[in-house]
């Protein structure tokens, strides 16, 4: 039997801690094994006026070597709305936005409910990363995907 990867295991950890609610609200993660290897997880809605919302989770994944002892893996967020296949592709559509979720809670948003912006969220052990995961999936959800789809707007909310 194979051990498991950080990548599955940041995998699995993300699909119990947030799958169940972003599926609810109509986002589904992709299945592209190879960007999973890499790391990266893409969450994905299309929406009615043919654009797609885009929940990215990065992960960067640390093991326990000499050299990195201590260290704590950790992963981002970034939301992107697009009319592109891919949301690295840049577009030219006029409500294509890009914007790490931490740095539009905190900057945008005004909300200090994290250290600063733009920010990584740490974790060492199952634990950590479960907490971490819970508190980007409630901001994800809360103001993300309100944002995405363009429902919540930071110059409609009080600073």
């Amino acid at each position: 039997m194979l051990a498991q990867t950080p990548q599955d295991s940041f995998k699995l950890m993300l699909i119990t801690v947030a799958g169940q609610a972003f599926a609810a609200a109509g986002y589904e993660l992709g299945d592209h094994p190879p960007q999973h290897a890499a790391g990266l997880f893409r969450f994905s809605k299309a929406f009615e006026d043919g654009l797609t919302g885009c929940i990215e989770f990065q992960l960067l994944a640390y093991q326990n070597t000499e050299w990195r002892s201590g260290m704590p893996s950790r992963f981002r967020v970034m939301l992107t709305r697009t009319d592109q296949p891919h949301p690295a592709l840049r577009s030219q559509h006029p409500r294509f936005a890009q914007r790490d979720l931490s740095v539009l809670v905190v900057k945008d948003f005004n909300v200090a409910i994290l250290a600063g912006a733009p920010h990584w969220w740490p974790f060492e052990n199952t634990d950590s990363l479960g907490k971490a995961l819970a508190e980007a999936g409630h901001l994800a959800i809360g103001f993300g995907m309100p944002w995405l789809d363009g429902s919540l707007v930071p110059s409609e909310f009080p600073k």
